[in-house]
Protein backbone atom coordinates (compact mmCIF):
# COMPACT_ATOMS: atom_id res chain seq x y z
CA UNK A 1 0.00 0.00 0.00
CA UNK A 2 2.76 2.63 1.22
CA UNK A 3 4.77 1.69 -2.50
CA UNK A 4 1.25 2.08 -4.86
CA UNK A 5 0.69 5.70 -2.54
CA UNK A 6 4.58 6.63 -3.43
CA UNK A 7 4.00 5.48 -7.35
CA UNK A 8 0.70 7.87 -7.71
CA UNK A 9 2.90 10.51 -6.08
CA UNK A 10 5.67 10.29 -8.42
CA UNK A 11 2.80 10.11 -11.15
CA UNK A 12 1.05 13.41 -10.10
CA UNK A 13 4.25 14.75 -9.79
CA UNK A 14 5.57 13.92 -13.31
CA UNK A 15 1.72 15.15 -14.66
CA UNK A 16 2.17 18.68 -12.91
CA UNK A 17 6.04 19.09 -14.22
CA UNK A 18 4.87 18.18 -17.51
CA UNK A 19 2.01 21.11 -17.17
CA UNK A 20 4.43 23.35 -16.43
CA UNK A 21 6.69 22.48 -18.72
CA UNK A 22 4.07 22.87 -21.46
CA UNK A 23 2.96 26.30 -20.30
CA UNK A 24 6.48 27.61 -20.58
CA UNK A 25 6.96 26.34 -23.74
CA UNK A 26 3.68 27.96 -24.56
CA UNK A 27 5.02 31.43 -23.26
CA UNK A 28 8.17 30.71 -25.01
CA UNK A 29 6.25 29.76 -28.40
CA UNK A 30 4.01 33.45 -27.44
CA UNK A 31 6.66 35.74 -26.78
CA UNK A 32 8.68 34.49 -30.05
CA UNK A 33 6.17 35.19 -32.23
CA UNK A 34 5.22 38.36 -30.92
CA UNK A 35 8.44 39.59 -31.35
CA UNK A 36 8.76 38.37 -34.93
CA UNK A 37 5.39 40.22 -36.03
CA UNK A 38 7.21 43.28 -34.35
CA UNK A 39 10.33 42.82 -36.73
CA UNK A 40 8.52 41.67 -39.57
CA UNK A 41 6.44 45.08 -39.56
CA UNK A 42 9.94 46.89 -39.68
CA UNK A 43 10.91 45.01 -42.54
CA UNK A 44 13.55 43.24 -40.74
CA UNK A 45 12.73 39.87 -41.59
CA UNK A 46 16.46 38.44 -40.71
CA UNK A 47 15.42 38.75 -36.89
CA UNK A 48 11.94 37.83 -37.52
CA UNK A 49 13.10 34.24 -39.10
CA UNK A 50 16.46 34.57 -35.81
CA UNK A 51 12.71 34.96 -33.42
CA UNK A 52 11.04 31.37 -34.63
CA UNK A 53 13.96 29.94 -35.39
CA UNK A 54 14.88 30.25 -31.53
CA UNK A 55 12.07 28.22 -30.69
CA UNK A 56 11.99 25.95 -33.42
CA UNK A 57 10.00 22.30 -33.41
CA UNK A 58 9.94 20.23 -36.16
CA UNK A 59 6.43 18.99 -35.21
CA UNK A 60 5.01 22.81 -34.71
CA UNK A 61 2.90 23.67 -37.82
CA UNK A 62 2.78 27.08 -36.59
CA UNK A 63 6.31 27.41 -36.89
CA UNK A 64 7.09 25.92 -40.02
CA UNK A 65 4.52 28.10 -41.80
CA UNK A 66 5.37 31.17 -39.91
CA UNK A 67 9.51 30.51 -41.42
CA UNK A 68 8.15 29.64 -45.16
CA UNK A 69 6.00 33.00 -45.33
CA UNK A 70 9.19 35.15 -43.66
CA UNK A 71 11.74 33.01 -45.67
CA UNK A 72 9.34 34.30 -48.74
CA UNK A 73 9.20 37.92 -47.77
CA UNK A 74 13.37 37.57 -47.59
CA UNK A 75 13.32 36.20 -51.15
CA UNK A 76 14.54 32.70 -50.11
CA UNK A 77 12.50 31.13 -51.97
CA UNK A 78 14.41 27.19 -52.17
CA UNK A 79 14.39 27.22 -48.48
CA UNK A 80 10.89 28.57 -47.72
CA UNK A 81 9.47 26.08 -49.89
CA UNK A 82 11.17 23.57 -47.86
CA UNK A 83 9.55 24.95 -44.86
CA UNK A 84 6.00 24.99 -46.21
CA UNK A 85 6.28 21.64 -47.14
CA UNK A 86 7.28 20.12 -43.81
CA UNK A 87 4.04 22.48 -42.56
CA UNK A 88 1.42 20.80 -45.32
CA UNK A 89 3.12 17.50 -43.95
CA UNK A 90 2.17 18.05 -40.78
CA UNK A 91 -1.29 19.13 -41.98
CA UNK A 92 -1.95 18.05 -45.38
CA UNK A 93 -5.50 19.80 -45.54
CA UNK A 94 -4.37 23.02 -44.62
CA UNK A 95 -4.53 25.31 -48.11
CA UNK A 96 -3.05 28.21 -46.62
CA UNK A 97 0.53 27.03 -46.85
CA UNK A 98 -0.16 25.53 -50.23
CA UNK A 99 -0.65 28.97 -51.27
CA UNK A 100 2.59 29.80 -50.03
CA UNK A 101 4.04 27.41 -51.86
CA UNK A 102 2.43 29.03 -55.02
CA UNK A 103 3.67 32.56 -54.23
CA UNK A 104 7.51 30.76 -54.21
CA UNK A 105 6.92 28.74 -57.48
CA UNK A 106 5.86 31.64 -59.07
CA UNK A 107 8.53 33.85 -57.99
CA UNK A 108 10.95 30.87 -59.95
CA UNK A 109 8.46 30.93 -62.41
CA UNK A 110 7.91 26.99 -61.76
CA UNK A 111 4.12 27.10 -63.33
CA UNK A 112 3.94 23.08 -63.45
CA UNK A 113 4.39 23.28 -59.48
CA UNK A 114 2.27 25.92 -59.23
CA UNK A 115 -0.30 23.90 -61.23
CA UNK A 116 0.58 21.20 -59.23
CA UNK A 117 -0.57 23.13 -56.18
CA UNK A 118 -3.78 24.40 -57.14
CA UNK A 119 -5.01 21.00 -58.35
CA UNK A 120 -4.48 19.68 -54.79
CA UNK A 121 -6.11 23.19 -53.14
CA UNK A 122 -9.14 21.91 -55.49
CA UNK A 123 -8.86 18.46 -54.33
CA UNK A 124 -9.34 19.70 -50.92
CA UNK A 125 -11.51 22.31 -51.43
CA UNK A 126 -13.66 22.08 -55.09
CA UNK A 127 -15.21 25.40 -55.05
CA UNK A 128 -11.63 27.27 -54.05
CA UNK A 129 -12.78 30.41 -56.14
CA UNK A 130 -8.87 31.52 -56.04
CA UNK A 131 -7.65 28.11 -57.21
CA UNK A 132 -10.28 28.13 -59.74
CA UNK A 133 -9.61 31.55 -61.23
CA UNK A 134 -5.36 30.88 -61.60
CA UNK A 135 -5.30 27.56 -62.46
CA UNK A 136 -8.15 28.81 -65.02
CA UNK A 137 -5.77 31.99 -66.02
CA UNK A 138 -2.83 29.71 -66.01
CA UNK A 139 -4.44 27.08 -68.53
CA UNK A 140 -6.03 29.71 -70.93
CA UNK A 141 -2.04 30.87 -71.57
CA UNK A 142 -1.25 27.87 -72.22
CA UNK A 143 -4.38 27.14 -74.49
CA UNK A 144 -5.83 24.31 -72.84
CA UNK A 145 -9.45 26.46 -73.47
CA UNK A 146 -11.45 23.01 -72.56
CA UNK A 147 -9.91 22.92 -69.05
CA UNK A 148 -9.56 26.32 -68.76
CA UNK A 149 -13.79 26.98 -69.54
CA UNK A 150 -14.52 24.48 -66.72
CA UNK A 151 -12.69 26.25 -63.99
CA UNK A 152 -14.34 29.66 -65.03
CA UNK A 153 -17.39 28.72 -65.57
CA UNK A 154 -17.89 27.11 -61.71
CA UNK A 155 -16.69 30.35 -60.51
CA UNK A 156 -19.20 32.28 -62.91
CA UNK A 157 -21.84 29.60 -61.89
CA UNK A 158 -21.11 30.60 -58.11
CA UNK A 159 -20.70 34.51 -58.87
CA UNK A 160 -22.23 35.25 -61.83
CA UNK A 161 -21.25 39.08 -61.39
CA UNK A 162 -17.49 38.42 -60.73
CA UNK A 163 -16.52 40.41 -63.63
CA UNK A 164 -13.00 38.87 -63.89
CA UNK A 165 -14.42 35.72 -64.54
CA UNK A 166 -16.69 36.58 -66.92
CA UNK A 167 -14.31 38.19 -69.04
CA UNK A 168 -12.05 35.45 -68.81
CA UNK A 169 -14.98 32.75 -69.84
CA UNK A 170 -16.04 35.20 -72.41
CA UNK A 171 -12.36 35.07 -73.77
CA UNK A 172 -12.12 31.66 -73.32
CA UNK A 173 -15.25 30.81 -75.09
CA UNK A 174 -14.11 33.05 -78.31
CA UNK A 175 -11.14 30.94 -79.02
CA UNK A 176 -13.01 27.98 -78.89
CA UNK A 177 -15.24 29.06 -81.35
CA UNK A 178 -17.87 29.31 -79.52
CA UNK A 179 -19.14 32.78 -80.80
CA UNK A 180 -22.84 33.19 -79.43
CA UNK A 181 -21.77 32.07 -75.50
CA UNK A 182 -18.77 34.54 -75.78
CA UNK A 183 -21.18 37.16 -77.09
CA UNK A 184 -23.38 37.07 -74.00
CA UNK A 185 -20.61 36.82 -71.81
CA UNK A 186 -18.49 40.34 -73.01
CA UNK A 187 -22.21 42.10 -72.95
CA UNK A 188 -22.34 40.76 -69.36
CA UNK A 189 -18.98 41.93 -68.86
CA UNK A 190 -19.98 44.98 -70.05
CA UNK A 191 -22.85 45.48 -67.79
CA UNK A 192 -20.03 44.94 -64.71
CA UNK A 193 -17.64 47.40 -66.30
CA UNK A 194 -19.11 49.88 -68.35
CA UNK A 195 -17.11 50.66 -71.84
CA UNK A 196 -14.82 47.92 -71.01
CA UNK A 197 -12.00 47.64 -73.54
CA UNK A 198 -11.38 43.95 -72.68
CA UNK A 199 -15.02 43.02 -73.90
CA UNK A 200 -15.41 45.69 -76.35
CA UNK A 201 -12.05 44.15 -77.92
CA UNK A 202 -13.90 40.74 -78.15
CA UNK A 203 -16.61 42.18 -79.68
CA UNK A 204 -15.21 44.06 -82.38
CA UNK A 205 -13.40 40.44 -83.20
CA UNK A 206 -16.88 38.67 -83.04
CA UNK A 207 -18.09 40.96 -85.82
Amino acid sequence: MEALKKLMIIVISTFFAVGIMNGQTDAQLQAAFAESYKAELSSNYVVSISDIKAVYQADNYSINARIGWLLFLARQYTESISYYEKAVKLKPYAIEVRFGLIKNYNALESWDKVKEQYEAILKIDGQNTTSLYWLGVLLYKRKDYDNAEKNFEKIVNLYPMDYGSVIMLAWTKLYQGKKADAIVLFNQALLLSPNDASALSGLNQLK
